[in-house]
Parts: structure tokens; C-alpha cells; sequence
């Protein structure tokens, strides 16, 4: 009786050796506690092709802010016997003549003249003012990012025509005006090539469109999931004058992010951004993204799959009651609570692919994590060796579908009349997501996807 006692007892504490064993060695498969840094995931590069247009209204706009009142001045009177003053009288207009623009600049014009002799001191001077119409004909041309122009003056008419009182006379004075104006075409022509150059930089107005894209947004609350977009160059093609606007190409090489846990910083850098000048944008657009799954979420929706069902062989049978999912080592850890025939948990490992007829994340190569032995492992053979584990397999996984749906409800918002600034306005269409691949990490499983479509900017109305 004794030794029966002892061998049970021997049994007995074998029994509590290993599953101790077991207990320390499946604890030491299961991650550290997560934490609240934010997840970075980089994408292949994505390349944006935005059509961009600017109204001959807008850059009308922005001419008439930068001349304002007085745009020229001459003070010299001993060079050319004539001082003058011209101030803008009312906004300056832009229209489209035969592929230039023709701008009508409506003027007042202050002028001292001398005249008469210098022997003996028969001069005099007179002052005048004269209210006109300037108009210029400009060709156009538009190179990283800033318009220039070459402009003449057409022709300048006067609302009334010039005279001055002399010797109790009204003297027509046209004659001595216009050839004066004539010296000064080229200067005032400049002059308002000078103005376009300076109000049509559009290049910060692109930066700050870049900055404003650049700001992450959340994507999905529960999951506390944020997109962020990194421009990497900026590419663009000369422009054309197209009856009332301005068009050329721009193209934006990119990064695209997708981060779990605290709102990431935006680290937009203006400098760090390259602008190239091309001949030629690809006319599409192709987008990379990742779609994440936590793996408390994945757990969630496996173990929904196993609700209700009842997994037999011969007399024996179990019932998975939950699911937890962690990653080690590339691979995917499965720990099924069970009762029934085994009340415990077992513990499989699985590489992770996708299926993307059901577009679902399933396991591949599953297996029992072997690294414990004893009566769990005896108990289990009939489990793991039979057809109880290709069906558990079926079971375990789980639909992307909606984080697919979520990866493209993340770019809508650039492509709905979105507005990142005053006067800005980007629009576009996406076609359906293409997957590429899967990815683990300690926080989550990660499917990369791809998608391409168009998109455009409209400029018109900015501050």
C-alpha cells in the first residue's frame, strides 16, 4: 500500500512539474504589455498625379493685392524735362486673347513738364492730370511653380483728352503726352511683369496645401488608427493658358502611413521637400496603404467563429470558448480555451496570408507549439493529429473586408472637394483595393494594399 502511495504520489507531483512547466513555458510565448507609442508602418512609395489649375481670376486677384495705389514714380525732372506719378484708379482686369493675356490697367497719371527755352530763362512749368487705360498684351509662361510674363503696352487712351491752359488758351497737349508715355512703355510694361512674378509664386501656396494634407486625421476611433501622408518631391510640368485658366501637371511622391495608439506628430518639413521639373506626370493615381488589425480585434472575431459549434471525434469532443492571438518570432501564436474532452488551452502557431476571394486573413503551416510536453500533449494527440485540427484551422480567421473599407474612407476626404486651405479645392475618384501582402508585428497584423485613381486641384479664391 505504501509504494502504491508513493508512485501516486510520485505521479502526482509529475503531473504538477509539467503543467508548472508548461504554465512558464507558454508565458514566456506571450508579449510584453503593450504600450501607447504610436505604430509606424511604411508603405511602398505612393505617387499622386493632381491636375492643377489656377483661374485667370484668381491670379487677378492676387495681381490687384500686390498693385495697390502708386506703382510708378519718377521725380527726376532735369533728365527728360518730365516728372510722373501713376496710381492704379481701379482694379486691374485679366482676360484670354489668342493663348496671352491681355491686361487692362485703369490709371491716373500726375505730370510736371518744363518747357519753352533755357536761354535767358524762357521756360515754364505746367502740371497736369490725366485719367487713362492702359492695356498690355503678355505671353505667359509658368515654371516651378512661379508665373512670369513678358508684357507691351497695346495701346493707352485717355478718358478725355489732355489740354492745359496757356496764355488764356485750352492747348491740346496729347501731342507732348503721348510720345512722353512712349518713353516709359518698357518701364511700366516691367513693372508689371514684376508684379505678376511676385503675386504668382504659387509655390508656398503648394507647401502650405502639403503641410495641410500632411496633418494625420483618425480613421478609426476604437482602434485609435491614424493615417498620415509624407510628401517625399514634388514634380510639375510647364504650364498653358487655356482659355480662362491655367493648367499644368503636378505629381507628389509620397509615403503613406497608418499608426495605432496617440495622435503622431505632424513632422512636415518645407525644406526637405524636392520640386522637380518634368515633361511629363503619370496621369493616375497609385496609393499604398496598410489596413490593421489589433490582435485583440482579430481574437474578438475568431473566437465569434467558433460560438456555438462542437468539435467530436469518436466519444470525444471540445468546444473552443475564446481566442487570443499574439505574434512571435514572425509567426502568429493561437491559444484556444477549450472545454469538454481537454478543459484547458492549447496553443497553435500560424504564418498569416490572405484570401482575396472572401478577403480574409487566414493561417498557414499550423502547428501545436511543441515546446511543452507532458500530459497536455499526450492528452491532445488525438486533437492535433486528426481531422479536429484542419477544422479548427477553417475557423480561424477573419474578414478585412471593413479595414479595407476603412483604408479607402481614409482617402475620401482628399478626394471630396476637399478644402486644405481658402481657395484650394482637391477632387478624384478611387478604384477598388488590391492586396498586396501581409506583415506582423508585436502590436498588430498589418494587410498592404494598393489602390489607383485620379485626382485634381482647382485654385480659385485664396486670401
Amino acid at each position: 500500500m505504501s509504494s502504491i502511495k508513493s508512485t501516486i504520489s510520485i505521479l502526482l507531483l509529475a503531473v504538477l512539474f509539467n503543467s508548472c512547466s508548461t504554465t512558464q513555458k507558454i508565458e514566456a510565448l506571450k508579449p510584453l504589455p503593450s504600450d501607447d507609442t504610436p505604430m509606424v508602418y511604411k508603405t511602398k512609395t505612393s505617387f499622386v498625379n493632381m491636375p492643377l489649375e489656377i483661374t485667370l481670376k484668381e491670379i487677378e486677384n492676387q495681381l490687384n493685392k500686390t498693385l495697390a495705389g502708386e506703382i510708378y514714380n519718377d521725380s527726376n525732372l532735369e533728365d527728360d524735362n518730365t516728372e510722373m506719378k501713376i496710381t492704379k484708379t481701379a482694379p486691374i482686369r485679366l482676360v484670354e486673347k489668342n493663348g496671352k493675356i491681355e491686361t487692362i490697367l485703369p490709371l491716373k497719371i500726375w505730370s510736371k513738364f518744363k518747357y519753352g527755352t533755357d536761354f535767358m530763362g524762357l521756360n515754364d512749368t505746367r502740371e497736369i492730370n490725366l485719367n487713362g487705360t492702359f492695356t498690355l498684351i503678355s505671353d505667359v509662361k509658368l515654371s516651378n511653380w512661379k508665373m512670369s510674363t513678358t508684357s507691351k503696352i497695346e495701346d493707352f487712351n485717355w478718358s478725355e483728352s489732355p489740354s492745359i491752359l496757356v496764355a488764356g488758351r485750352n492747348v491740346p497737349i496729347t501731342y507732348i503726352i503721348n510720345p512722353t508715355l512712349s518713353i516709359f512703355k518698357a518701364k511700366v510694361a516691367k513693372k508689371i511683369d514684376d508684379a505678376i512674378e511676385n503675386s504668382c509664386d504659387f509655390k508656398p501656396y503648394v507647401l502650405d496645401v502639403l503641410e495641410k494634407m500632411s496633418t494625420p486625421f483618425l480613421t478609426s476611433e476604437q482602434y485609435q488608427t491614424w493615417f498620415k501622408l509624407i510628401p517625399v518631391e514634388v514634380y510639375v510640368t510647364d504650364a498653358v493658358l487655356d482659355k480662362s485658366e491655367i493648367k499644368m501637371d503636378l505629381g507628389l511622391k509620397c509615403n503613406m502611413q497608418t499608426m495605432v495608439g496617440l495622435k503622431p506628430k505632424n513632422n512636415f518639413d518645407k525644406t526637405a521637400i524636392e520640386f522637380k521639373a518634368v515633361t511629363r506626370v503619370p496621369d493616375k493615381v497609385t496609393a499604398n496603404v496598410a489596413a490593421i488589425s489589433t490582435y485583440e480585434s482579430a481574437a474578438q472575431l475568431i473566437t465569434a467563429n467558433f460560438k456555438g459549434k462542437e468539435f467530436a471525434a469518436g466519444s470525444r469532443k471540445i468546444v473552443v470558448q475564446n481566442v487570443g492571438l499574439w505574434q512571435r518570432d514572425g509567426k502568429i501564436i493561437i491559444a484556444l480555451d477549450m472545454t469538454g474532452s481537454i478543459n484547458g488551452t492549447i496553443y497553435l502557431s500560424g504564418i498569416p496570408n490572405y484570401n482575396t476571394v472572401t478577403k480574409e486573413i487566414y493561417f498557414e503551416q499550423m502547428d501545436y507549439v511543441l515546446n511543452t510536453k507532458g500530459i497536455l500533449t499526450r492528452t491532445a494527440n488525438w486533437l492535433l493529429q486528426g481531422v479536429i485540427l484542419k477544422k479548427i484551422q477553417e475557423n480561424c480567421r477573419y474578414s478585412i473586408k471593413e479595414n479595407l473599407e476603412d483604408g479607402k474612407k481614409s482617402l475620401l476626404p482628399y478626394l471630396n472637394n476637399f478644402s486644405p486651405m481658402k481657395g484650394v479645392f482637391v477632387n478624384g475618384t478611387m478604384n477598388d483595393f488590391e492586396f498586396e501582402k501581409v506583415e506582423v508585428t508585436d502590436k498588430a497584423i498589418i494587410a498592404f494594399i494598393t489602390t489607383t485613381g485620379k485626382m485634381s486641384v482647382k485654385i480659385d479664391g485664396m486670401d
